[in-house]
């Protein structure tokens, strides 16, 4: 079989992350990478299971695993938060993957979250799918502040059998990472040369309730459902509203009304 190192991204996890840490020990290294600002113990936490830890500056995450990705040196590498676990289904196929000489380079694995202590069936949470495992030297993060995404130079293939996600608990939580997810995804678009119109104010936001309450049946999660969709909503209003704002202030506009 052919081995593998699990990098897992340590900021403060609370008591998510030792859960992370026991589903992943027949690995054959765990790497973790602690950001510096870490204060709640999560880095001893760390340290209990593996004596691969070290501390790194944290900008972003695309930015901390191509740090981190280089240094591997096993051939297959399993990117998770420290808030996922892995289900022992998802660990018997994870290595029956690494051990087969001609799997793909790259494998996305659908991923099931937990909301405000929820398991979320629907919303379009059901279909998500992200890529984790890979051949080391076959893949990188892609440079952008939110919502990182991995390229494999190579085969992609496809895992069904699940991972969990902790996601947000409270409204605490959610507006903690709200704020910053929002300010870097309108940057990411500045960045990219667009600029927010009233459809993206208006419509923008309506569509994505609608395609999330209604096409994906988010109404069924219950009241979780409506809550997380209705976030959603508002995670997109803002997102472009402060887009608006980045533009507006790059052409001279004011925070302070005239004297």
């Amino acid at each position: 079989m052919s081995a593998l190192t699990v990098l897992i991204l340590i900021p403060n996890a609370g008591d998510r992350l030792e859960r992370c840490l026991k589903s992943v020990q027949w690995a054959d290294d765990v790497f973790c990478v602690v950001d510096p600002n870490t204060s709640d113990g999560s880095d001893e936490v760390a340290r209990k299971y593996t004596a691969h830890v070290v501390t790194h500056e944290y900008v972003n995450k695309a930015d901390q695993c191509n740090w981190a990705i280089p240094q591997i040196e096993t051939e297959w590498t399993l990117v998770l938060d420290a808030d996922e676990w892995l289900s022992p289904e998802l660990t018997d196929r994870i290595k029956r993957v690494i051990a087969d000489t001609s799997s793909a380079d790259g494998y996305r694995i659908k991923r099931m979250s937990y909301f405000f202590g929820k398991l979320i069936h629907h919303c379009g949470w059901d279909r998500d799918y992200n890529v984790r495992l890979f051949r080391t030297k076959k893949g990188r993060y892609r440079v952008q502040r939110v919502h990182a995404t991995i390229d494999i130079d190579g085969s992609m293939g496809q895992i069904d059998e699940v991972m969990y996600h902790d996601d947000k608990r409270n409204f605490e939580e959610y507006f903690r990472t709200f704020q910053r997810f929002t300010t870097w995804s309108a940057q990411d678009l500045y960045d990219k040369g667009k600029r927010a119109s009233l459809m993206d104010l208006t419509l923008r936001p309506v569509s994505r309730f609608i395609k999330m309450f209604v096409l994906r049946r988010g109404f069924l999660d219950g009241y979780h459902g409506a809550v997380l969709c209705g976030l959603a909503a508002f995670s997109v209003f803002t997102k472009y509203a402060k887009l608006w704002n980045i533009a507006r202030l790059a052409d001279g506009g004011s925070e302070r009304p005239p004297k």
